[in-house]
């Protein structure tokens, strides 16, 4: 009855797009999706895990031939890897996918998804661009009506193409199934005596919706990719950006205390170039965005001593560190703002001077710093808005963490006029040693 053989051909497009879905899954075949151009050892990669999934198709379909007709998409397959992957795919996965059939007596299966396979090649050749493999639409009435209206003829031919090739491929299984009908190729239809032309065209929709399924559902996961790797790009150079503004910054206030020094104490003034020199040697090495917490520190003991040369021993500064935190990972150059602006906007308009205190300790799985001095401290109307005008220091750390971590991080300050601030950070714990980078924290966020 046609309304039966309607729903078969409805279950085959739900398989076909359930056979697509299931090939997302897989991180490798998603890696093979990203490519356009692979080694011969890719392409037939490609072609065993895809005749993997589609052969299994054609193996149920054998294995119970009056109840899963709807299951083998071979064809169609074949297709499908041969635009994606050109020849060598098409034609292996072709290959690969009708050895179940082979079973079944029916040689020429071989033959037709070969064939099928390098026919989609043929397509994947005649793309102008192999981008239009992705956009091709299976209307062949909106190509045109696309043609018409914005002239895109490249495109609009391509999809034109792509579904005459298509169509041509289910001529072949549909006469090579009524011209050998005990050994020749399996066809839904041949066994429906009582088919309308309707339900011929219903045939020859479902052949061609089954190959552009798989296709619209990989372009659509690939988009996403390709949205993560932008996003992730764009990430390293926010860091870079963020990163470039701080070593100026540093370097900047650096040599306006040199400057003051050279005509105080030219002594001094040299003990300090030196100094510097040597801060700026670690800075040049350093290409990575995390370091351990140790060498963060051992930085910060760097650059202390310029200060210290400044302010003598009105500056003083104490660590608190647990010793099982020193191998954790952190941002480099994470702590210098912080302490230029404990230096700068606590201490230095005290007239004793003061105290430098940077604690470390794991918290759950976090691993939490504070830096705090006992200076002069922030009203709280500032307080309020050192986020947002916090100066380049407080910001930049800000906005460096917020694009290392996402939501998985928390800042803080808190400061009482005359007392002093603390500034705190609780960064995701990532131990020293570990292939740890931009995209797996951009990732976690």
């Amino acid at each position: 009855m046609p309304a039966q053989h309607l729903l078969i051909l409805l279950v085959k497009l739900a398989v076909a797009a359930s056979l697509a879905s299931i090939l997302t899954r897989s991180t490798g075949f998603q890696r093979m999706l990203l490519r356009e151009e692979r080694t011969l050892t890719q392409r037939v990669k490609m072609a065993l895990v895809c005749a993997l999934i589609y052969g299994a198709g054609v193996a149920v379909r054998v294995a119970n031939p009056g109840a899963y007709q709807a299951v083998d998409l071979g064809m169609e397959g074949s297709l499908v890897m041969g635009m994606l992957g050109g020849y060598v795919t098409g034609l292996l996965s072709g290959v690969f996918i009708a050895i179940p059939a082979l079973f079944e007596s029916r040689p020429l299966t071989m033959l037709l998804f070969a064939a099928a396979g390098v026919m989609g090649g043929l397509l994947r050749d005649l793309a102008p661009d192999k981008e239009f493999i992705w956009k091709f639409t299976p209307f062949p009435d909106l190509a045109i009506v696309r043609l018409l209206r914005r002239g895109d003829l490249r495109l609009a031919g391509f999809s034109i193409a792509c579904v005459g090739v298509i169509m041509l491929a289910e001529v072949l299984r549909s006469t090579l199934a009524s011209s050998f009908p005990d050994h020749g190729v399996f066809a839904l239809q041949q066994s429906w005596t009582d088919a309308g032309p309707w339900v011929l065209a219903a045939v020859y929709a479902t052949t061609l919706f089954a190959v552009a399924l798989p296709i619209k559902v990989w372009n659509s996961n690939r988009n996403e990719k390709k949205l993560e790797q932008q996003q992730l790009r764009l990430n390293e150079a926010r860091l870079a950006a963020l990163s470039s503004q701080i070593n100026p910054h540093f370097l900047f206030n650096t040599l306006n205390s040199v400057a003051s020094l050279i005509r105080l104490d030219p002594d001094q003034a040299r003990q300090v170039v030196y100094k510097l020199s040597k801060i700026l040697r670690r800075l040049l090495r350093q290409q990575d965005n995390l370091i351990s917490l140790g060498e963060e520190l051992g930085f910060i003991e760097d650059y202390l001593s310029i200060e210290m040369v400044r302010f003598g021993d009105k500056l003083r500064f104490v660590k608190d560190v647990d010793p099982d935190t020193l191998d954790l990972l952190v941002p480099s150059m994470l702590l210098q703002p912080l302490v230029e602006n404990s230096i700068r906007h606590g201490l230095a308009s005290k007239v004793d001077g003061g105290t430098i205190r940077v604690r470390s300790r794991r918290h759950g799985s976090q691993l939490q710093i504070v830096v705090e001095d006992d200076g002069v401290g922030i009203p709280e109307s500032r307080l309020a808005r050192m986020f947002e005008q916090g100066g380049i220091g407080v910001n930049n750390v800000n906005e460096r963490l917020k694009v290392l971590y996402g939501d998985s991080y928390r800042m803080w300050i808190d400061s009482r006029p005359g007392e002093g601030t603390s500034t705190g950070i609780e960064i995701p714990e990532q131990v020293s040693g570990t292939v740890v980078g931009v995209e797996s924290l951009v990732g976690s966020g």
